[in-house]
């Protein structure tokens, strides 16, 4: 793997500092990265991890990219909606895992993507975020290591904004709110949450942007990221989401439910430029 990242701090950082203070990688990370001398000149030769930085200078990064350990499975369909050398933004259907959770199973996200970037030649590719097996939408997938950390610490610090759009049952009175209810695991169904003042704070904004007498849509912001919390606030308000009968709505001939993680936007954490993605709305 090798590509270019340019600096943009003049005489003030060394390798040490912006791989360990602005990048935050992980000591594994920057251990084999020091190993490999994967900071050089375009000349190829390396470059002395002590020395600062200049300004507008040209890191020139080779590394061996560590090999995922997903099944490449070509029969699961991958829909990019962008690309780069570093990143990787596709479209899950619903009903489909975003990830294997043991070596079983072969037919997830993940195992579609890899066999999409191993036929480019990638060894590489690990999910930054999930979404639940019913619900569709983007998928944010890192392409090597030094990409997983920083978009790791980007969704840490809430700097990658997710939207989703649920339609749900009956008429939403206020055009927007905010729903500030705790959740838990449910004792009794071991699938399924539960609002709970003992459980983990969990917080969500929505925004009406469709009526009927029968349903609502809605376009809905994250404020933490607790195991089905859309489903649970919407039901927990008395509007599950149409088809998610987990959480009280009625059966619908649909196979799935309606939720959809349609619009992902972050500032790229290599290139500096403003990533917009959004699947269009009919």
């Amino acid at each position: 793997m090798k590509f270019l990242v340019k600096i943009k701090s003049p005489g003030v950082l060394t390798i040490e500092e912006l791989l360990k203070d602005n990048w935050q990688l992980g000591k594994k990370t920057i251990h084999n990265l020091r190993m490999q001398k994967a900071f050089q000149t375009p000349e190829g030769v390396p470059l002395d991890w002590s020395q600062p930085l200049q300004a507008e200078q040209l890191l020139h990064i080779r590394f061996e990219e560590e090999a995922s350990q997903y099944f490449p499975n070509p029969k699961v369909p991958v829909q990019p909606f962008y690309e780069d050398e570093h990143l990787l933004i596709v479209g899950k259907p619903a009903g489909v895992k975003t990830h294997p959770n043991d070596v079983t199973e072969t037919a997830t996200l993940m195992n579609g993507v890899f066999h999409y970037l191993d036929s480019k030649g990638h060894s590489y590719a690990e999910h930054v975020h999930r979404l639940d097996e019913g619900t569709s939408g983007l998928v944010l997938v890192a392409k090597h290591p030094i990409a997983k950390n920083l978009l790791d610490r980007m969704l840490e610090k809430k700097q990658i904004v997710r939207t989703y759009e649920a339609i749900v049952e009956g008429a939403v009175k206020k055009d927007h709110g905010t729903i500030k209810a705790a959740i838990a695991s449910d004792r009794h169904q071991p699938t399924r949450r539960r609002v709970s003042q003992t459980g983990q704070t969990a917080i969500t904004h929505y925004q009406v942007v469709g009526r009927n007498p029968q349903i609502t849509k809605v376009h809905v912001l994250l404020e933490t990221g607790r195991t089905h919390q859309i489903r649970v606030h919407m039901a927990h308000i008395g509007h599950p989401i149409v088809g998610d009968t987990l959480y009280g709505a009625r059966a619908v001939k649909a196979p799935h439910y309606a939720l959809q993680a349609f619009r992902i936007q972050f500032r790229h954490p290599l290139t500096g430029e403003l990533v917009n993605v959004e699947i269009p709305r009919t």
